[in-house]
């Protein structure tokens, strides 16, 4: 599997740099989902900008990544470029259970706007 991960303090961004996202690399995915999560990321977004194909292995490894954040903070898929991608996560229905961003500046942004949301929250209790 190739991808890089950008951290910073309030969030990770995992860009995958495969064209597809299928039963080959989507375990790798997963198991480096559960290693961010362990690590305490606290929100996370995936960028999907040089995936091509999706399967039913790699709609598994973002269902993943959507569990695992419902508790943490904030998941956000991003960089759906591909008609074939967005078809299948729109047939799957998945666009109404993911939060989906355009851009990766974008759901940064999205992202730090939902944590300081939180905290503003949490200080008011």
């Amino acid at each position: 599997m190739k991808y890089s991960i950008e951290k910073q303090e309030r969030f990770a961004v995992l860009n995958l740099h495969d064209e597809n996202l299928n039963s080959v690399v989507a375990p790798n995915l997963k198991s480096e989902l559960v290693i961010l999560s362990n690590e305490g990321v606290p929100n996370l977004i995936l960028d999907l900008s040089d995936v091509k194909y999706v399967d039913s292995s790699g709609l598994s490894a973002i269902l993943t990544a959507n569990r695992l954040w419902k508790n943490l903070g904030s998941f956000v898929l991003t960089g759906i470029k591909h008609d074939t991608v967005r078809r299948l996560i729109e047939i799957s229905r998945l666009d109404s259970v993911l939060t989906i961003i355009p851009t990766s500046e974008e759901s940064k942004d999205f992202i730090i706007l939902e944590d300081i949301e939180r905290s503003l929250a949490a200080a008011r209790e």
